[in-house]
């Protein structure tokens, strides 16, 4: 009888573990998106590992500029685009140590709109809780220690932002991520 009560014991642990183990990152997904909504700045800051998540968009957003700048005409012509094309990425990740902060960071998690790699400003959000923004959700692991938020304004359906969550511990999550999924330019 002991021995049944204890591997009844040592199961339901097990049970209860993988549960917690798999949950985890959905509620630090839930906590960052009330955080974001709510501005609350400090709780950002204990929910998103800003080293990690600034050279995330530095590379993302490097990418995206090298492709544009490609896609450009003008640019293919000119004789300076090479410069550009080497001088850009400088620019652009000392403009993404600069400006990375809880309220971008908020800003993102609200309208599923990354910085732009233009330079050009973002439109200010409507008023109301969510930006005004109907923004849709859609949350799955990636691999066992990386979880994705993939945000779409219902508006613009092929742009995607997705926030990648990474596993600090068993069951400590931190954005550390994004992965930018812009569709065809029209």
């Amino acid at each position: 009888m002991k021995k049944s009560l204890i591997v009844g014991i040592a199961v339901g642990g097990l049970i209860l573990f993988g549960i917690g183990w798999a949950v985890a990152p959905v509620l630090a997904g839930q906590a960052l998106i009330r955080a974001a909504r709510a501005g609350d700045q400090d709780r950002i800051e204990q929910l998103v590992d800003f080293p990690s998540l600034r050279e995330s968009l530095k590379a993302e957003l490097n990418a995206e500029l090298m492709a544009r700048m490609s896609r450009d005409p003008r640019l293919a012509d000119s004789g300076l685009s090479g410069l550009g094309m080497m001088l850009a990425p400088l620019i652009l990740s000392g403009a993404v140590d600069a400006v990375v902060t809880p309220q971008v960071v908020a800003h993102m998690v609200t309208t599923a709109e990354a910085p732009d790699a233009t330079g050009r400003p973002a439109p200010e959000p409507a008023a109301g809780p969510s930006g005004g923004k109907d923004i849709h959700q859609a949350w799955g692991y990636r691999s066992l220690n990386a979880f994705a938020i993939t945000l779409t304004d219902r508006d613009r359906p092929d742009d995607q932002l997705a926030l990648i969550l990474e596993r600090r511990g068993l069951f400590d999550w931190k954005l550390a991520a994004v992965d930018l999924q812009s569709g065809p330019e029209t």
